[in-house]
């Protein structure tokens, strides 16, 4: 009598999850849409063959790597503004919104696990600007007005603007293209590029849209950070799932190690 091996549980993905308040008083209404799409994430982390942990700040005084070494990856999503101060800037900007310490906390500590452990990460928006903010680089606060509308037009949910993907790159080779256009809503940008990354894809007007680790081998994690939204169902629905399948599939390639905590 033959017996079939029971298929292998999925695989656990790590996302920190949006803390800012859209009901807040004074809250402003792009609070509201990073919340919204932050679901849209976690279903398609499911839907690319993974399970999503939802990492919450501890309440209990619990250390906060008891629950990332349950992940083999991690998704750090789009959200408020990055504070300033992590990178010598301006705190008092005009242009900022919802900078939320905690956030950041909360964002830096899942980015550096992912980092420290060489496990596959892949951040949105201001999950890549974090990204390069925590590798020495740094951010404009606001992006000057050019011929690339970065930020939506009252009453429309995305920016849509080209890309140019960089020959050989990961995301060149997620999309299987070297030109694309993408969903944008954001007013900062990486500036200075940090240190081990480089710059995989941008927009017409010199944009950095995507980064991407440097280092290459057998032993390298994939690191891979976009600007753009790729959750969002605008400009075409099929080019929505493709990264979050990257990352699974690099995911269930990692060795089933016991990550340090």
């Amino acid at each position: 009598m033959s017996t079939t091996e029971p298929p292998a549980p999925a695989p656990r993905v790590g996302i920190p999850v949006r803390l800012s308040d859209a009901a807040a008083p004074g809250a402003d209404q792009r609070v509201l849409e990073a919340n919204r799409i932050f679901e849209d994430i976690v279903d398609l982390i499911r839907a690319a063959g993974a399970e999503p942990v939802l990492l919450r700040p501890s309440e209990d005084g619990s250390p906060l790597d008891d629950r990332l070494s349950a992940c083999r990856g991690f998704v750090v999503p789009g959200g408020g503004d990055v504070d300033p101060a992590l990178f010598g800037a301006d705190p008092d900007h005009p242009a900022l919104y919802d900078v939320n310490p905690a956030q950041d906390r909360l964002d830096t500590a899942v980015i550096r696990y992912a980092l420290d452990g060489r496990l596959p990460l892949l951040g949105i928006c201001r999950g890549m600007q974090l990204l390069n903010v925590m590798r020495g680089g740094t951010l404009h606060l606001d992006l000057e007005k050019t011929s690339v509308a970065h930020e939506p037009e009252p009453g429309l949910d995305w920016a849509v603007h080209d890309v140019a993907l960089s020959a050989g790159s990961a995301v060149a080779e997620v999309f299987g293209r070297e030109r694309m256009p993408v969903s944008s809503g954001h007013h900062q940008a990486v500036d200075r590029i940090g240190d081990g990354l480089r710059v995989s894809a941008r927009a017409d007007d010199g944009c950095v849209e995507a980064v991407e680790a440097v280092e290459s081998g057998d032993d390298a994690a994939w690191t891979v950070g976009v600007q753009w939204h790729p959750e969002a169902f605008v400009p075409s629905d099929e080019l929505r799932l493709p990264l979050f399948r990257a990352l699974v599939e690099q995911v269930r390639a990692e060795p089933r190690t016991e990550v340090r905590s």
